[in-house]
């Protein structure tokens, strides 16, 4: 699995990713300190990463576009520490097949994890 960190979250989360088998890259690493969520959800795109994030729009930008991906995992809930935020990871990826995470929203909050398949489609009402 390739993973792209957003600002927002600890870059020890690469250390997590590496133990695990998996591949990822911090947005300040390649220069994207300052990209907009957009931009940062095309670079996932276009290198198929799922995104790990503290950002509450990223879900909220892919609901709205009807998106397939990419997937992101959010961290919610708090303002978690390193190492919180580790455990956290971690307890996602003993938790969640990788190919369960590609095309999903998954939120972990101290207490649950919430996965929600893309896209996100609006409920009709009659």
């Amino acid at each position: 699995m390739k993973v792209l960190l957003d600002m927002p979250v600890s870059p020890l989360l690469l250390e997590i990713l590496e133990a695990y088998g998996h591949q990822g890259v911090h947005a300040h690493q390649i220069g994207k300190a300052r990209a907009s969520d957009d931009e940062l959800l095309k670079i996932a795109r276009c290198e198929n990463r799922i995104i790990i994030t503290a950002d509450l729009d990223f879900p909220r930008l892919l609901a709205l576009s009807l998106a397939t991906g990419p997937g992101v995992i959010l961290f919610r809930g708090g303002n978690y520490s390193d190492r919180e935020m580790c455990g956290l990871l971690e307890r996602v990826l003993n938790t969640v097949k990788p190919e369960n995470l590609e095309n999903a929203i998954c939120v972990v909050d101290k207490k649950r994890i919430r996965l929600t398949q893309l896209p996100i489609v609006p409920k009709k009402h009659d």
